[in-house]
This record gives C-alpha cells, structure tokens and sequence, in this order.
C-alpha cells in the first residue's frame, strides 16, 4: 500500500537513501533539500521538492504551509551537523550553534509544524539520532557538542510524544555509516542503514512511542 513520506534533509547521504528507496517501493516522497544542486537530484528520482533551510527560522516556519494539511503517513528528520572537537578545549561559540542550531531547535522548530499531519494518519515521526547520545555509555569526549544534541533531541522527541498520542514519535541510530558525515571507514553501508531503519519504522510498537531505536532493530536499553 502506498503511503506518503515526507523526508527532511534530503540533499545527500542518508536523506537521499531514504527518497531513493521509499520512491523505489512506490511510496510519495516530499523532500526538504537547502540549495538547487540538491533539488535536482531529488526530482531526478521522482519526489517532490521544497526548498528548507532547517538551520535558519525563518525559513522552517514555512513549512507547514508549503505542505499544505497533507496526510503524512512516515517523516523522517534527518538533517544534521556534527563539529569533532572534545572536551579539552572550550567550544566556540560558532560550533556550538552550528551544531544546536540543526540538530536542536531546527528538530524542535519542525516538529510542531508537521506532528499534526502524522497524528490525522497515525503515522509515524522519525529524528535521525546517534548511539552517542547515549548517557550510560560514554567512552570519550570525542565530538562533544554532536553527543550534547542528540541527547537533547531524544529529550525533545520523547517529551513531545505526550502531545501528540495518535502518532508514533521516535529517534533512530543510523549506526555508524559511511557517508560524509561518518567516513569512508565507517562499517555500515548507507543502503543498509536506510534499509533497516525503514524496516524498523514499519514495525513499531505503542511502546516504542518516545524512544531511541536503533537501525538494526536493537531498543535503547538505557539513554
């Protein structure tokens, strides 16, 4: 059966995984990209495009409008910055909102706009997260403003599901992947982090409302 998913972040690497394969199961795709090179390539494969900036307010507030009450059956938040310095240094305060501005308050500014489209379908509303956030599992201070974010958008994510029961809110581990993002060393191939994430998204639970999942179907067992 064909639904309609709205993916935000869809300029490249795993944001454009997803339109290629949720277009290639013959879903509707709406895409978010930031610039006209990626609008391109998002319409090369059959979706629809609006341009977003999720980093400038201004620019989000639109959204809700340019989507226009459509029934949105899965979205998917994906856009996301990541800056690598670690807790020896101070962060600059460029960093530190380069990376808040995306990964927080561009998740935060989103949600609201387009959680009442997912609710009239029941659907379902995704945030691309990390297993560094992960409180209970913290092994270094690498890419300390990146785990600050993530932690902070599964607290957003998970306190918003209480004002929107009728849809399933969650964050998701994309796992380590090779993209620009992750690396060309990263283990995980971008087609099969895409593919299990899809894979989790169609099989959630009322009690994975508000959690952290991962790619591999893994539930968080601590935050």
């Amino acid at each position: 059966m064909s639904s309609t998913v709205l993916v935000i972040g869809a300029s490249r690497g795993i944001g454009l995984e997803f339109v290629r394969q949720y277009r290639d199961a013959g879903h509707r795709v709406i895409a978010t990209v930031r610039d006209e090179p990626a609008r391109e390539r998002v319409l090369a494969l059959g979706a629809e495009v609006h341009l977003i900036d999720v980093a400038q307010p201004a620019s989000v507030s639109g959204l809700a409008w340019l989507l226009d009450g459509v029934r949105i059956d899965i979205a998917i938040y994906v856009a996301g910055v990541i800056r690598r310095p670690n807790a020896l240094t101070p962060p600059t305060q460029e960093d530190f909102d380069a990376v808040m501005h995306t990964n927080v308050l561009g998740a935060m500014q989103v949600l609201p706009q387009i959680a009442p489209m997912v609710e009239e379908a029941s659907g379902v509303l995704a945030f691309l997260s990390s297993s560094m956030s992960q409180i209970g599992s913290v092994e270094d201070s690498e890419s300390w403003i990146y785990r600050a974010s993530k932690a902070a958008l599964n607290m957003a994510v998970a306190a918003a599901q209480n004002d929107y029961p009728r849809a399933t809110l969650v964050t998701i581990d994309p796992g380590w992947v090779q993209t620009d993002m992750g690396g060309t060393g990263a283990p995980v191939q971008i087609d099969n982090s895409v593919s299990g994430m899809r894979s989790v998204l169609a099989s959630l639970t009322p009690e994975d409302k508000g959690q952290l999942l991962h790619y591999d179907g893994r539930r968080a067992a601590h935050w």
